[in-house]
């Protein structure tokens, strides 16, 4: 039976990644070693940390004076390693869910922190929007978003106008739009949703920004040192980056971010649709806010009853990965990059199905 893959992550990879990782792990580049056990200091693995690199300078138009850096830790450790870097007295946070939350926590280590809106009491329902929910005073050494928010299925899918450098988290939505990224200081991803396996984070830095924070900074958690040796201080997480390196080369080859984006467009559009036109599902975030990657979404109150059976009912057609975050409950579809439109219709028809037995 055909899988269907909706988990949050680690994700969904597409076949070419998939394959051509297996085949270097048999036997990398032509070496007769196994991409597990090749020197990350080898010309080979070298080639493949340069491509990689170049490959999301390009597909992002990254401008002149950034580094691309590809560090352990996940998202959860650049939480600490962005106030390290960047905060000198204070810095503004948008509140809108688990992560970002998370986010704001370890920055209060640091400095002031202004969380400059929330949307928590909404149960992260909706995405604050500048100029409506919160304006940005002056001040800030930065302001941090998170971009999507996987857990409660909402997005900024626009780039802020903010009078201060900006921050992102883009884990879960990077290489889905395209981005200004020369309006930010940093931009950081764990790379199990869009990218690779778990176990790498690519970010993206302006190189300008860094070394203003006037504090001592341990080595490993002071971006220079990555930038000086080229994500090669310490051993690099190699098989993530390898398979990182194939992800963005198929993603190229498709179209880059424009044919990304449509995509993304046309299997959230799908999907949504039959959520509003069914009278036993019902979305769970604001409608302008919808996330395209994480698409949340519950039971109509008098069918509550009947989550487990839906899970259940979809699993015996091979629709895995739907249970919606402990947190919260109910569904959740991530509509990562390499799922292909066949597992939206596979939802869709199941929704549908079920509907129909049990209405």
């Amino acid at each position: 039976m055909k899988k269907h893959n909706f988990s949050a992550g680690p994700s969904i990879l597409s076949d070419y990644a998939i394959n051509n990782t297996i085949d270097a792990i048999r036997d990398f580049d032509g070496t007769g070693i196994s991409l597990l056990s090749i020197s990350h200091r080898s010309k080979e693995f070298q080639a493949v940390i340069d491509e990689a690199g170049a490959l999301v300078k390009e597909l992002l138009s990254v401008p002149e004076g950034y580094s691309v850096l590809w560090l352990g830790g996940g998202a959860s450790m650049q939480f600490a390693m962005i106030p390290y870097n960047f905060m000198r007295s204070r810095a503004g946070y948008l509140d809108t869910g688990t992560w970002a939350h998370n986010a704001i926590k370890e920055a209060r280590l640091f400095g002031q922190v202004d969380v400059l809106a929330s949307s928590e009491a909404a149960g992260y329902t909706y995405y604050p929007q500048l100029g409506q929910d919160y304006t940005i005073p002056e001040g800030l050494d930065y302001m941090h978003i998170t971009t999507n928010n996987t857990i409660y299925g909402t997005e900024l899918r626009d780039d802020l106008d903010a009078p201060c450098p900006l921050i992102a988290d883009m884990s879960s939505d990077i290489f889905t739009r395209y981005v200004d990224v020369a309006r930010y200081d940093a931009i950081y991803a764990g790379a199990q949703k869009n990218l690779a396996p778990a176990g790498v984070t690519l970010v993206i830095v302006k190189d300008e920004a860094l070394g203003r924070a006037e504090r001592p900074i341990p080595t490993m958690l002071d971006y220079r040192t990555h930038v000086k040796k080229g994500s090669m201080f310490n051993t690099p997480p190699v098989l993530p980056i390898y398979t990182a390196l194939q992800t963005l080369r198929y993603y190229k080859q498709i179209g880059g971010i424009k044919e990304l984006m449509s995509r993304a467009a046309l299997k959230s559009a799908k999907l949504y649709e039959a959520i509003d036109n069914s009278a036993m599902f019902e979305g769970t975030a604001r409608e302008t806010d919808r996330s395209l990657m994480n698409v949340t979404f519950v039971m109509a109150p008098p069918f509550k009853n009947l989550e487990k059976d839906f899970i259940d009912f979809c699993a015996g057609r091979g629709i895995v990965g739907i249970k919606g975050h402990r947190s919260v409950g109910g569904f959740r579809a991530s509509l990562y990059n390499a799922l292909p439109m066949e597992s939206v219709d596979a939802l869709v028809e199941a929704m549908s199905d079920f509907e129909s037995t049990h209405r």
